[in-house]
């Protein structure tokens, strides 16, 4: 819970202010003490009586009020809190942020904070894609700020994608995992995400398709629910997320070494997609293309990460789940893989071409458990890994 923190809340001017006043009742209700700043947009939206009233507390707006000066600096204002959280978080404060502008009390706020900063951006999704806010999203993250969402949906402006502000609910899971009190505060989870690169030559390798968007976002929920994450991931195209400790590897070989080494762990999650064989000999040079002359290439397995963890003796997290990515027979081929492997669960999908699965944004999962097989809806990633983390505390919270 998050009794006696102290949260300092910039509410930005987007629709999705709307969501501030749910999100300062769930912060409350959790225990928390909240101290809202609205910008001048966000006045648009949502009014700062309204604000104030279920924050309990005044609202501050503008930054040279004389008598705010004189009871509490903007200096002081941006200090005493445990967290400084922005929701939402537009694609203009993301760029002051990222910039260092201070022209208005929120970003001073800003930028005089000696305290941990966490973002929930929200926009039209062509503004969060836009090349500008995805290299402001870089720069924020390489300063330490977090970052929660954002989410796929439906917009205002009629468009869908991402670019919807984090649910309440998740942002305060996140709060609590910034401050040490989610439900998987103390456990040690592993995560495997993206796929393997197996060369062939300097040039050319053997791999599996996979984003890593998936294994990403689950590392995401459980730093967000207060687990310390080992995130050891291939070359994804999703980049790691805030708050873990990524190790990158190219090669299964490499990762199986840095799944032992990750060890032990009160859980482990095998998203990779990791190639099952690789070239039993690697040319030091670029194999030349000559014509009626096919290169011969001998094949040799690549180690069983999950299989090999899975059926650990000693040393084995208390929690082992798997993946299977099939195109037919889901459930049974998926059933069948969790027996084998001898892991706890298996989080099984449909790849096949037409579900759009492979590379989306979105994911359609069934769990399968001893008890049996539980089909998920269709959502998305993010959805996912907050459903399965969830689950995740249930077990060994």
């Amino acid at each position: 819970m998050l009794s006696g923190k102290r949260i300092l809340l910039i509410i930005g001017g987007g629709i999705a202010a709307y969501k501030s006043l749910d999100l300062i009742r769930r912060l409350r209700e959790r225990g928390a003490s909240v101290t809202p700043v609205m910008t001048r947009a966000a006045e648009e939206f949502v009014t700062p009586l309204s604000v104030a009233a279920l924050a309990g507390e005044k609202t501050y707006r503008a930054l040279f009020d004389l008598t705010d000066e004189a009871e509490m600096g903007h200096i002081q204002l941006s200090r005493v809190a445990d967290l400084v959280l922005v929701a939402p978080a537009t694609a203009d404060l993301m760029a002051k942020m990222a910039h260092g502008l201070a022209g208005d009390l929120a970003s001073t706020l800003l930028m005089a904070t000696d305290t941990p900063v966490m973002i929930a951006p929200a926009m039209n999704v062509r503004m969060w894609e836009h090349p500008a806010t995805q290299r402001n999203l870089s720069i924020l993250r390489g300063d330490g700020i977090a970052v929660i969402g954002p989410n796929d949906g439906d917009m205002a402006c009629g468009e869908f994608g991402p670019g919807r502000m984090a649910e309440p609910l998740e942002i305060v899971d996140a709060v609590q995992a910034a401050l040490g009190a989610g439900r998987l505060a103390g456990k040690r989870v592993v995560v495997t995400s993206g796929p393997t690169h197996e060369p062939i030559d300097p040039v050319r390798y053997i791999a599996n398709r996979s984003s890593g968007a998936q294994g990403a976002a689950i590392a995401a929920a459980l730093v967000a629910e207060g687990a310390e994450v080992v995130f050891v991931t291939g070359p994804a195209d999703v980049p790691p997320p805030a708050g873990v400790r990524a190790v990158p590897v190219q090669t299964a070989v490499q990762m199986r070494a840095a799944v032992l080494d990750a060890l032990p762990a009160d859980a482990a999650v095998f998203a990779a997609a990791v190639a099952d064989w690789r070239v039993a000999e690697t040319s030091a040079g670029k194999i030349k293309k000559q014509a009626g002359a096919l290169p011969v290439l001998r094949f040799e397995e690549n180690p069983d990460i999950l299989a090999e963890v899975a059926q650990m003796g000693d040393g084995r997290p208390p929690l082992v789940i798997g993946f299977a990515a099939e195109t037919d027979d889901v459930e049974a081929n998926a059933t069948a893989k969790r027996v084998r492997k001898g892991c706890d669960w298996i989080v099984a999908n449909d790849v096949s071409p037409q579900t759009g699965i492979m590379g989306g944004s979105e994911n359609a999962v069934t769990l399968i458990s001893p008890e049996g097989a539980e089909r998920w809806p269709r959502m998305g990633k993010d959805a996912v890994a907050t459903r399965l983390v969830s689950r995740i505390a249930e077990r060994i919270a």
